[in-house]
């Protein structure tokens, strides 16, 4: 009973009941994962370091006693007010996992061990430094499997003790770019010119990467899709990206040129 007065105070909290019955689908937590990770985020309430996740609910309450007494063993993650960045994200079966500036292991230096892809395979990406003490992890507790959403209803649920809302510097820097770059970020797709990490802000984590020398020069392809289906080729010479090519590969692998679009 408890557990389903949780979830329901969480639909009320978001004035969106239609998400507390459907079961979250492949899309869903791809776009959670993309976006919450390497997401900003100011904290409300002191963060602990801690080893095991930190639990809250979805009404945003958490135990104080069980924070304080994890703090006082491992020390201060984050003091509130501290800007800090969320760095890896996992979606297990009753609960979404949140590694805070490098999780338990992290510090001063977790900028550079910012992560952005999924449950198969985590990429690299660099960040700011902030002044945030340490890192720690924290679990958002569904009591059930983690019901369809979106990255934006989970940050209004983690509002509490994260505020999402202040800042992004993802969104900024994206703005920053020439607009045909930041218009490609936005359709989640890569073009000529972009570097390593506009495509990974894109596209996320390619499936494999391949690299060759041709004619004295180095290329590096980041293949994306699985067969059988549509197979994204993007093609690296130095730090740039000089091609992308589409293709569509049946089972066995072997691609072929996409199909002509209908008359």
């Amino acid at each position: 009973m408890r557990a389903l007065a949780t979830i329901a105070a969480g639909c009320l909290l978001l004035s969106v009941p239609s998400w507390c019955g459907e079961k979250l689908n492949v899309e869903e937590r791809v776009e959670i994962i993309r976006g919450l990770t390497a997401e900003f985020a100011t904290a409300k309430v002191p963060l602990p370091r801690s080893k095991k996740a930190l639990a809250i609910e979805l009404d945003g309450k958490f135990d104080k006693g069980v924070w304080d007494a994890t703090e006082r063993e491992h020390g201060p993650a984050a003091r509130k007010g501290d800007l800090v960045q969320v760095t890896k994200v996992t979606i297990d079966d009753e609960r979404l996992v949140l590694d805070i500036n490098g999780g338990f292991k992290g510090g001063r230096k977790w900028y550079q061990n910012v992560q952005i892809g999924s449950n198969v395979g985590m990429s690299q990406v660099g960040g700011p430094y902030t002044a945030a003490p340490g890192g720690t992890t924290v679990a958002l507790l569904f009591h059930k499997p983690v019901p369809g959403m979106k990255a934006a209803e989970i940050k209004k649920l983690l509002a509490p003790v994260l505020d999402f809302e202040k800042h992004s510097v993802t969104e900024q820097y994206v703005e920053t770019l020439p607009p045909p770059i930041k218009k490609a970020i936005k359709e989640q797709r890569a073009i000529e010119g972009m570097d390593r990490e506009q495509v990974l802000l894109a596209m996320g984590k390619p499936r494999s990467k391949v690299r060759e020398t041709k004619d004295g020069e180095e290329l590096e392809d980041w293949i994306y899709g699985t067969p059988p289906g549509r197979i994204t080729f993007v093609t690296f010479r130095g730090s740039k990206v000089v091609r992308i090519k589409e293709a569509y590969a049946g089972l066995g692998g072997e691609t072929v040129k996409p199909p002509a679009p209908p008359i």
